[in-house]
């Protein structure tokens, strides 16, 4: 059966092929993570005992998995093995037309707890995601340089030459910082989150500058142009002729976190691929870039 078994992992949208690889221990938090809160109360033993579901929007068949019960979508395909493929949506099985339904329920059986626990890690991430969705109105909030900035409507003020935004400080100690816009209290969510989008993306293209500016020098490299992502993979981009690509929402991180990316980057212009020569060429610049790289994959970035 282990001949005839694929499964990938895919927490981001399309699935990316690849054997199911052995897990690693959970990682350490990373530096500037919020460790765990209080322990949840148990739960009543029913609700212990009642099975997890897991279901598929487009599922057509269903196994019992442990204790979960999976609804998953199952498509017939030319090809030699049995796919698993967890993504977003749950349970996604693709298996060649020569297979009997028999072999794929036993293929299923066999990597349950491996199904299970991505399914799980899946909802997990999901739920983590949907809770950073930004609410677009006055007093909605969103990290800027890893600290809160509360959005006020402040339609009193033109703030002449700052495109329509301005970003002062609270006016209670430890409230935080306010960005105030000129907007009308009734203007919609999306004029709301635009406005708040130019402001976020004319800070990044400042302070990306700046950092680049400062790294550039030590790393022995120039750069000739910088331009602005908002691509759905890829936090940024170099290419041989000097030019940068820096996702806009890198500002939501810790300075810290940016300047490992703008590094990394640099980096690229010496160094064309991830070698032990690259990473030693990051290192010589950010020693702590590790740390920093956890950081980025594991904090949750804010929905829009």
């Amino acid at each position: 059966m282990a001949g005839l078994l694929q499964m990938t992992l895919d927490l981001f949208g399309a699935p990316a092929a690849a054997p199911a690889p052995e897990m690693a221990p959970a990682a350490t938090p990373a530096p500037g993570t919020l460790e765990p809160g209080p322990a949840k109360p148990a739960l009543p033993l029913a609700d212990a005992l009642a099975p997890a579901n897991f279901t598929h929007p487009r599922a057509s068949r269903e196994v019992m998995l442990g204790n979960a019960r999976v609804a998953y979508e199952f498509t017939r395909a030319q090809r030699r093995t049995i796919g698993f493929v967890v993504g977003v949506e749950g349970l996604s099985v693709r298996a060649p037309r020569w297979v009997a339904l028999r072999d794929v329920d036993a293929a299923l059986k066999e990597k349950g707890e491996w199904i299970v626990r991505k399914l799980d890690e899946s909802r997990e991430r999901q739920q983590r995601l949907d809770s950073t969705r930004i609410d677009w109105r006055d007093g909605a909030t969103f990290d800027f340089l890893g600290e809160p900035v509360t959005v006020r409507l402040d339609p009193s003020h033109a703030f002449a030459g700052s495109g329509g935004a301005i970003l002062d400080v609270a006016g209670d100690p430890g409230s935080g910082r306010v960005l105030r816009l000129a907007l009308a209290g009734n203007a919609s969510a999306a004029q709301v989150r635009d406005a708040a989008q130019a402001w976020l993306m004319r800070q990044a293209r400042r302070i990306f500058t700046e950092r680049l500016d400062h790294f550039a020098p030590r790393l022995g490299v120039r750069w000739n142009k910088l331009s602005l992502s908002n691509a759905a993979t890829r936090w940024g981009s170099a290419s041989a002729d000097g030019g940068i690509r820096l996702h806009w929402r890198l500002v939501h991180f810790r300075m810290p976190v940016i300047d490992y990316v703008v590094a990394h980057e640099l980096s690229h212009l010496r160094v064309m691929d991830h070698s032990p020569r690259f990473w030693e060429t990051v290192e010589s610049v950010v020693p702590d870039y590790g740390a920093l790289r956890r950081q980025l994959k594991e904090q949750p970035v804010p929905r829009w």
